[in-house]
């Protein structure tokens, strides 16, 4: 899973702990951890759902200023049937 820069940055500060991603087919799994440019995460949970069932506060928990702000990422991500909710955490420097 790519990260951008910046969102690394603010999960690594505590200000991001969700990420939302569409795929074909998962790269991640729970228990997991993944090997950043920052340091470390931990995929604490991943959780099916349809990007309409995103709420206003997760928005904000990954990053986003609204729920429209959000939609707008949406349109750019490549398609994908399945689309999950992430949860994710700092664990430290590698």
């Amino acid at each position: 899973m790519l990260l951008k820069r910046e969102l690394l940055e603010e999960i690594k500060a505590g200000k991001v702990d969700l990420i939302f991603r569409r795929w074909s087919k998962p790269t991640v799994k729970a228990g997991g951890t993944l090997k950043t440019k920052v340091g470390l995460l931990s995929i604490k949970a991943i959780d099916d759902m349809s990007p309409d069932d995103v709420s206003e506060a997760e928005a904000r928990r990954a990053g986003f200023k609204d729920v429209a702000d959000f939609r707008k990422w949406l349109d750019t991500m490549k398609p994908g049937h399945l689309f999950q909710r992430i949860e994710v955490g700092y664990l430290g420097e590698v």
